[in-house]
């Protein structure tokens, strides 16, 4: 049998039915289904590349609207905190420091991501045809698969444990499950853009 006490005690701390947590839990699921819908839709049609002249100029403009979608996901995921009751056991100061620290490695790993892979290799330029020359083995992807994923979870992670917040740690697994469903669509097909390209070079 599992012991589910832990689990009713999280939850008799947070009112899913509250209207930011549901606008929070919303935008965490919207911001990955958004960006794989419109960079497959790019792949498929080259829609956006003709409508801003390039490749390289329409990747920057689904970036920037990643980036724009990223930021309110966080105000609604902060909100959503804020709103509802902290967790006596957690809001002490070795809750709090220890947040602090997985935030800071959460910051190092998608920090590390987006030096190590660039503007257009963080914001899908593969699917804008924008392909890189080889497979980036550097670290963070030296250690774990997806960093930029799990960095921004270990984030949220942090930040909910600083705040004491049952509503962010649920809200930090929702972000976690919206990660791992879209790594499984993003995963093979970015693969077969690569082997398309080698199977590309090979015919010349």
């Amino acid at each position: 049998q599992v012991d589910v006490t832990a689990m009713a005690q999280l939850f008799g701390y947070v009112d899913v039915t509250n209207s930011g947590f549901i606008v929070a839990v919303l935008s965490i699921a919207f911001n990955p289904l958004f960006w794989n819908v419109v960079a497959r839709w790019e792949h498929k049609t080259r829609a956006l590349s003709r409508v801003f002249t390039s490749p390289r100029a329409a990747c920057y403009c689904l970036g920037a609207v990643i980036l724009m979608l990223n930021c309110v996901r966080s105000h609604c995921f902060t909100e959503a905190m804020r709103s509802q009751p902290k967790l006596e056991g957690l809001d002490c100061h070795w809750a709090y420091y220890l947040g602090l620290a997985i935030l800071a490695v959460g910051t190092l790993f998608v920090i590390s991501s987006f030096l190590a892979l660039g503007f257009t290799g963080t914001f899908l330029g593969d699917y804008f045809g924008i392909l890189m020359e080889a497979k980036v083995t550097s670290f963070p992807f030296s250690v774990l698969d997806n960093p930029m994923y799990w960095g921004s979870t270990a984030i949220y992670l942090g930040w909910s444990l600083m705040h004491a917040s049952p509503a962010g740690l649920l809200l930090t697994a929702v972000v976690a499950i919206s990660y791992t469903i879209a790594t499984l669509y993003e995963g093979p097909f970015t693969e077969e853009i690569y082997r398309q390209k080698q199977k590309g070079v090979k015919n010349k």
